[in-house]
């Protein structure tokens, strides 16, 4: 054994145990799945004998996929035969998984539009339209956040959970669904694989434009210089793009810095993306028995402190830069000419400070220019980002396969016909929010659409009413506080 430089040693403890059981085998090595310092096995008077990262394969069983499955990196102990116990395992693995996710990176914060990266790394903070997918599933969108005040036995909660569709959540959506502890944790990962190279296309695209103009600041800079006529309207040009080049530098090296960082710290989606898991699943239904005929598509996650308090703020929208302020602000005047109540936010974040009641939402009170009620919603999504639509204070019915009828809030497309449509595949989940006088209030939750003719965009848009979705959710989390600006109270 020794001249093989090697030593086969018993495993006391692997740190998923609760989540993957296993039989305890003789001569196995210890394997604790998580990234480790030597040292913490030096404090712990471990008698290790080597620390190495691995991946594990695991054949599957008779009958199943006979491919198998790699597993995630691990941190795989080596240790002296009879030198430690299972508890002692236990406790250092415990410190392992923390430095573990000291590691990764939490969500990023929201930036001025002055700085360069404000738009391209909207996909990688906590505001609301964080793109989120689960293993196996298509991806969606994140609809709100809310605090649990108290448990449901009354007793204080600091536990701060993410909402989506259950069908962005959950393969069974026929069943509900609730987490306990030992069993194991359906993950919750911010960007599916889509979202996230569409997010570095971005950064790389934005690196471009910048790299472009600062070759272009360059060469006209280089030509201003070289004329012979130097007056003083020579200089002002010369010193406006010396002021564009730096800008421009500037911005590359920013955005380069942060292609950077993306790659090397959010790539890997099992072991730098994960903010949570889904604790309850409501099983996709709609309320016969209570007469509403609602769709409740809906599931809860449990917030991962480490990746999401650092940044958090709660519901907040974040309007970006993809409209100009005076764009967006003409995209809320109702078609035809109507007044708009929308008032652009200052810092480009527009805080959801209530939700639109059942009587709002059948009298809305903007009028377009025929004296027709309207509302003028908008919703920011994994697929298609901020987008304008109206709603006409009238419900949609919808009928599935099954026979079952259900009423849907109707949402269309602007009116502009250079407008893009509403919603599209992967905006599932999302938040339609109305604003007045600079507060956004909660019109509802977006879960299916009707698409024209086998386009992935709509034309029709169906929502659950905000109202609604609250009831059901406080139904199973008695004491949720949706309005919250910060993680602690």
């Amino acid at each position: 054994m020794a001249s093989l430089g090697t030593l086969i040693t018993r495993t006391f403890y692997r740190s998923d145990f609760l989540t993957t059981p296993f039989p305890k085998p003789v001569d196995m090595p210890l394997s604790l799945s998580s990234r480790s310092a030597v040292s913490l096995t030096h404090r712990s008077m471990i008698d290790w004998t080597s620390v190495d990262p691995a991946r594990f394969f695991t054949h599957a069983p008779l009958g199943e996929d006979p491919k198998g499955s790699l597993g995630p990196v691990v941190i795989w102990v080596g240790v002296i035969p009879d030198s430690t116990s299972a508890d002692t395992a236990h406790e250092v693995s415990q410190q392992i998984l923390t430095l573990l996710q000291k590691n990764g990176l939490p969500l990023m914060c929201h930036v001025d539009v002055s700085d360069a990266t404000h738009h391209v790394r909207r996909f990688l903070t906590p505001l609301l339209g964080t793109p989120l997918t689960t293993e196996g599933m298509e991806e969606g969108t994140l609809t709100l956040w809310f605090h649990e005040i108290k448990d449901n036995d009354g007793n204080p909660s600091n536990k701060v959970y993410g909402v989506s569709n259950c069908h962005v959540l959950r393969k069974n959506t026929a069943s509900d669904y609730e987490y306990t502890d030992g069993a194991p944790r359906h993950y919750v990962r911010v960007c599916g694989m889509r979202r996230f190279q569409r997010g570095l296309n971005e950064i790389t695209k934005a690196i471009s434009n910048h790299s472009f103009s600062t070759d272009l600041w360059t060469l006209d800079i280089a030509k201003l210089q070289a004329k012979e006529k130097k007056d003083a309207a020579n200089a002002r040009e010369i010193k406006a793009r010396q002021r564009q080049l730096v800008n421009d530098t500037k911005a590359t090296i920013d955005l380069q810095a942060l292609h950077e960082d993306v790659t090397k710290y959010w790539s890997d989606l099992k072991l730098y993306r994960n903010i949570g898991h889904v604790q309850y699943a409501e099983a996709i239904s709609v309320d016969v028995e209570g007469g509403t005929r609602y769709t409740s598509d809906w599931a809860a996650f449990v917030a991962d402190e480490a990746k999401v308090q650092d940044e958090f703020e709660g519901n907040v929208v974040d309007l970006g830069s993809k409209y100009s302020p005076y764009g967006l602000t003409h995209m809320f005047n109702p078609p035809g000419g109507g007044s708009t109540t929308f008032e652009f936010p200052y810092d480009r974040k527009l805080r959801i400070e209530g939700c639109a009641t059942k009587e709002d939402l059948s009298h809305p009170a903007e009028f377009d220019s025929e004296g027709q009620h309207c509302l003028m919603v908008g919703k920011n999504g994994n697929t298609t980002d901020l987008t304008i639509g109206r709603y006409a204070g009238l419900v949609s019915f919808t009928r599935n396969q099954a026979g079952i009828e259900s009423i849907e809030l109707g949402i269309y497309n602007s009116g502009d016909r250079f407008a893009e449509p509403f919603s599209a595949k992967g905006d599932s989940g999302s938040l339609v929010w109305h604003s007045t006088n600079g507060k956004a209030r909660i019109v509802g939750q977006i879960h299916s659409g009707q698409n024209k003719g086998g386009s992935t965009s709509n034309h029709v848009t169906y929502c659950t009413p905000g109202w609604y979705l609250l009831g059901q959710i406080q139904k199973r989390f008695k004491y949720a506080d949706f309005y919250r600006t910060t993680w602690s109270a």
